[in-house]
């Protein structure tokens, strides 16, 4: 299946919530330095997804049959992105220890 290029977009509660928790932690438990490199690492892969979509798996959370809600696994993270005909949405951030219960509640997002 060829990828076509697609615009990526984050969610409000990925830009205003998950991301500032995530750099607020990284700095607390490692320094500004490593958090600042892990935000940057986040974007960088979120740049990639416009025409890398598929490379990363579907969520196990998420199951559906056309496999549109998928995650990338950075460190201890989940990051969940949705795959429309148009779009990439980012939809959450979520730290691997999250309760599957939380994370099922991403489908409800709107970009």
């Amino acid at each position: 299946m060829e990828e076509q290029n697609l615009k990526v977009v984050t969610s409000k509660v990925f830009d205003f919530i998950d991301l500032p928790s995530i750099h607020e932690y990284g700095t607390l438990s490692f320094g500004i330095k490593s958090a600042d490199y892990f935000i940057d690492d986040i974007y960088l892969r979120l740049e990639n997804l416009s025409d890398s979509y598929y490379l990363h798996p579907e969520c196990h959370h998420l199951e559906t049959k056309t496999k549109k809600y998928r995650n990338i696994i950075l460190g201890s993270y989940l990051i969940i992105y949705r795959i429309t005909a148009t779009q990439i949405e980012v939809l959450r951030a979520f730290h691997g220890s999250r309760s599957p219960k939380i994370i099922k509640q991403t489908r409800k997002i709107v970009v």
